[in-house]
């Protein structure tokens, strides 16, 4: 499998909101979307099970996930970057 078609993984940015679990985060992400016939905003948020191999993130770190192979049961994203630390 060559590079080119791995370009094609999601990745979303988030905010670590749990960090209790050994090599893995809870990330809470907020999206926007416009109802199709009403055109009204709706707001909401998914909280996803993320793999952090180094455990160098803590709760309110702001980081970047990209989707990749089930890890786990529940794991299907991964940390790629760190945005920013909470101080």
């Amino acid at each position: 499998m060559t590079t080119e078609t791995r370009q094609h993984r999601k990745t979303l940015e988030g905010c670590v909101v749990s960090d209790k679990m050994m090599k893995t985060r809870i990330v809470e992400v907020n999206w926007r979307r416009r109802h199709p016939l009403y055109e009204k905003v709706l707001l909401g948020k998914t909280r996803l099970h993320v793999h952090d191999e180094k455990n160098e993130t803590k709760s309110g770190d702001q980081v970047m996930i990209q989707e990749t192979r089930p890890l786990s049961r529940l794991k299907r994203w991964m940390i790629i970057k760190v945005l920013s630390k909470q101080s």
